[in-house]
């Protein structure tokens, strides 16, 4: 594809780089943003700059944050016995915005996958036991998606914490075999919450 301008080129190259823009997707991109008042361009530009200086990363649970602890953590009203395991922070956005989970999170940055180079060294597992050491947590709500890395990871977990006096349970299936948290519908997600069953009745389906 000629680019009549290195300009345009280098901010398509740049833009295509996201997930899920191909090149034209990027070019329609930048013509739009041509197309715009100089001063949205500044504010876009701002406000991605400040994201990336400022955004930080809950020290509880590992949620985005815009300070040390994230509004669910800081939220006294959250049920505080109750976590809820999920692999990245699209995950926590999708289940707030079922309304059926009042629990609190914890993110573990991924799933183990050593075909991707991805064991439990690389995610916050470690972090989660020493938060059920330290804190009164009495149930694990294993939330990640229904592939084999998820269960995996949901099985390597159990195990660690199975000293503990805990209450494993699972989403219920109402997430397809295969399928990522972040793609399901709210109703389905919400039913999947409020439905859950124990985990160890899930290993033996």
């Amino acid at each position: 594809m000629d680019f009549p301008s290195s300009l345009v080129q280098k901010a398509v190259d740049e833009i295509a780089q996201l997930p899920g823009i191909g090149r034209r997707s990027a070019l329609r991109l930048v013509l739009h943003l041509l197309r715009q008042p100089k001063d949205f361009s500044e504010r876009l530009s701002s406000a991605i700059a400040t994201l990336r200086q400022q955004i930080r990363y809950c020290n509880t649970c590992h949620n985005i944050s815009d300070a040390d602890e994230c509004s669910i953590c800081a939220n006294p009203l959250r049920n505080q016995n109750v976590l809820c395991v999920v692999e990245d922070v699209r995950d926590v956005m999708a289940i707030e915005a079922t309304g059926q989970f009042k629990g609190r999170y914890h993110v573990l940055g991924g799933k183990i996958a050593p075909m991707e180079g991805i064991g439990p060294q690389q995610l916050t597992i470690d972090a989660l036991v020493e938060r059920v050491e330290n804190e009164d947590v009495r149930e694990i709500i294993f939330a990640l998606g229904s592939t084999m890395e998820g269960d995996t990871t949901n099985y390597y977990i159990f195990k660690k914490l199975s000293k503990f006096p805990l209450t494993f349970s699972v989403i219920s299936r109402g997430i397809g075999v295969g399928d990522e948290l972040e793609y399901a519908d709210e109703l389905t997600l919400g039913r999947s919450i409020s439905q859950r069953i124990p985990f160890e009745v899930s290993m033996k389906s």
